[in-house]
């Protein structure tokens, strides 16, 4: 029998068409993976983890993404895969309140979070979390040249003539607003030794005479830490886990421990909308957990972290000195309180700016 050649092509047409019905006839007898439910967008079963964090934790992950992985590997046989950003707190949570898909996000303070949930992008309540959704503490201290050359002891000799000092700039940096909180707070509680009270005008008056000494103002507290490496200023004020971690690595610094300061609390949540947009809560929300568990504690602490789980701290209690004065966020009436008092357009940090 004679084939002319459209005879052909559609008899290899509907050949095709039929392989194409058998293979997906043969596919769907297999149980397909629920996206969804396992977390993943990706076809072959691996998983996506968009990570936002502030840029002091960037180092610490280094060690606890891979310990993740495998923990998750061996409990699901999923691999997750990574995509990573560090930023200055303030600048990451714009970032993702303003459109950046990360599916968990690791800030320096809770109101960062908080902006990202006020956009509508975290929509369970985060604070019911373990811990309170913190993952990490420090405390803020003042990091020195070698040795000390200046005699650095206390907030006090940050406001000497001649002595260079640096933080970041609390507009992009949680870090900076650590920093500015604790010694602000430190004035209050000189105000309250020698008067007995909290005097609000005292302690802006001592904020100004140590920013009067700034020798400039960063984008992140590890753009501060950099600067400082470069030999910009003699005092940096930072987290006492910068300083640790680059004592680890080598680099010669004293270390000094006000005698009044503040508890730094990090926290961490997964990012709803996101999470639920690539189907990858389930591993969002195992990550969010593992940041918790004792593992990662301790991996926190040998990157200079001082854990937010009792165990934990018990254990590297030796580790860390306690400050006479060691204060919380409640001591300046919460967050909501600072950002009004201290961050408005009004607020005390703006006045020591136009001031000076």
């Amino acid at each position: 029998m004679k084939i002319n050649r459209a005879t052909s092509q559609r008899m290899f047409v509907l050949l095709l068409a039929a392989v194409v019905l058998l293979v997906a006839a043969g596919c769907g007898k297999e149980e397909q993976p629920d996206n969804n439910a396992a977390g993943s967008t990706i076809q072959d079963g691996d998983v996506t983890l968009v990570i936002g964090a502030y840029s002091v934790v960037k180092d610490a992950f280094a060690d606890l993404l891979p310990a993740f992985g495998a923990y998750w590997l061996q409990e699901t046989g999923q691999k997750v895969t990574f995509q990573e950003s560090y930023e200055a707190s303030g600048t990451q949570a714009r970032a993702i309140a303003g459109g950046f898909e990360a599916d968990v996000a690791i800030l320096a303070m809770e109101g960062d979070l908080d902006k990202i949930a006020d956009a509508g992008f975290i929509t369970h309540d985060w604070k019911a979390q373990r811990n309170k959704g913190m993952i990490t503490n420090s405390i803020v201290v003042l990091g020195t040249r070698a040795g000390n050359p200046l005699g650095i002891k206390d907030w006090n000799d940050l406001t000497r003539a001649g002595v260079k000092v640096l933080y970041p700039n609390p507009k992009t940096s949680g870090g900076a607003q650590w920093d500015i909180n604790a010694i602000y707070g430190a004035g209050l509680k000189q105000s309250e030794e020698k008067n007995g009270t909290k005097d609000a005008a005292y302690a802006k008056s001592f904020l100004k005479a140590v920013h009067a000494n700034v020798e400039s103002l960063d984008k992140s507290g590890r753009a501060s830490m950099a600067a400082f490496e470069y030999g910009v200023g003699d005092v940096i004020v930072t987290y006492e886990n910068e300083l640790l971690a680059r004592k680890k690595k080598g680099v010669d610094y004293d270390i000094v421990v006000p005698k009044s300061t503040i508890l730094i609390e990090n926290p961490a949540a997964v990012v709803d909308k996101n999470a639920d947009k690539h189907g990858s809560r389930k591993v969002a929300e195992a990550f969010i957990a593992y940041l918790q568990s004792d593992e990662a504690q301790r991996l926190f602490v040998e990157h200079g972290f001082r854990s937010v789980d009792e165990k934990v701290a018990a254990e590297s209690k030796e580790r860390y000195e306690v400050p006479e004065g060691l204060f919380d966020i409640s001591y300046l009436g919460g967050w909501p309180e600072v950002r009004k008092n201290l961050y408005s357009k009004k607020g005390v940090w703006y006045q020591v700016l136009a001031d000076i």
